[in-house]
């Protein structure tokens, strides 16, 4: 046997690195699941495919690319990882040097329950120390909160949930309904009929659920958070 040919790419892999670089996100999607199942070639492709995207804003491709080689586990996929991409994919900005990595590790995992828990207590952090003790924010001081630091929030459910997640996605529906706040409830699953969904085992902590169903943006409180937050000057500019 040719010992030049054991260098040769599988064309398999080849043929799904072609698609990979061409296709539409829908057809990215599977063929990345399919990348990672074909071992170390397959992530090799990954890989390239990660770096040659990094210098534009992450989507969610980036976000499950960055997740697939995240679950690999292996020391030369955890090395690129930490070299390349220390905080992921999405850069973590702040204008009150909030630390968003520890929402980055849950999203990535997709431990949308924690996450979801850990992005109200930021949404506490940007009021106050006083919202952080009681653990709930107050509407009024919504319009306040820094543009950059609802992005980054929000960049990070959307990019780490195939789209399905964030603020932004829930104000594109809210907007789609004619900003009517009865027909976003049942739309994203928050109350069915004239029951709303309990917390937390009504909800449902992972990508099955509706479009824009998480984060939950303390709705606990009623309209006035979610209309104060879909409102604000981030989604605009």
């Amino acid at each position: 046997m040719d010992a030049s040919a054991t260098s040769v790419e599988h064309p398999d892999i080849a043929e799904l690195e072609s698609q990979l670089t061409t296709g539409s996100e829908k057809t990215q999607l599977p063929v990345m699941a399919q990348l990672q199942a074909a071992g170390a070639d397959g992530c090799q492709v990954l890989q390239r495919f990660l770096l040659n995207r990094r210098q534009d804003v992450a989507t969610f491709i980036d976000g499950r690319g960055y997740e697939l080689l995240l679950q690999t586990e292996t020391d030369e996929t955890q090395t690129f990882l930490q070299e390349n991409f220390p905080a992921g994919v999405v850069a973590l900005n702040s204008e009150v040097g909030a630390d968003y990595l520890p929402l980055q590790k849950l999203l990535a995992r997709q431990q949308f329950e924690e996450a979801d828990r850990l992005t109200l207590h930021k949404l506490c952090e940007l009021e106050g120390p006083v919202a952080v003790k009681r653990k709930w924010i107050y509407f009024t001081q919504i319009e306040q909160f820094p543009i950059s630091d609802l992005q980054t929030m929000d960049r990070l459910w959307f990019v780490h949930s195939e789209g399905k997640f964030g603020f932004s996605v829930q104000r594109q529906l809210w907007l789609s309904l004619g900003r009517n706040w009865e027909a976003l409830w049942s739309k994203i699953d928050w109350r069915t009929g004239r029951d709303w969904t309990r917390y937390p085992d009504g909800f449902t902590w992972d990508l099955t659920a509706p479009k824009g169903h998480l984060p939950l943006s303390n709705q606990l409180r009623g309209v006035q958070v979610m209309n104060a937050l879909l409102n604000h000057p981030a989604w605009k500019s």
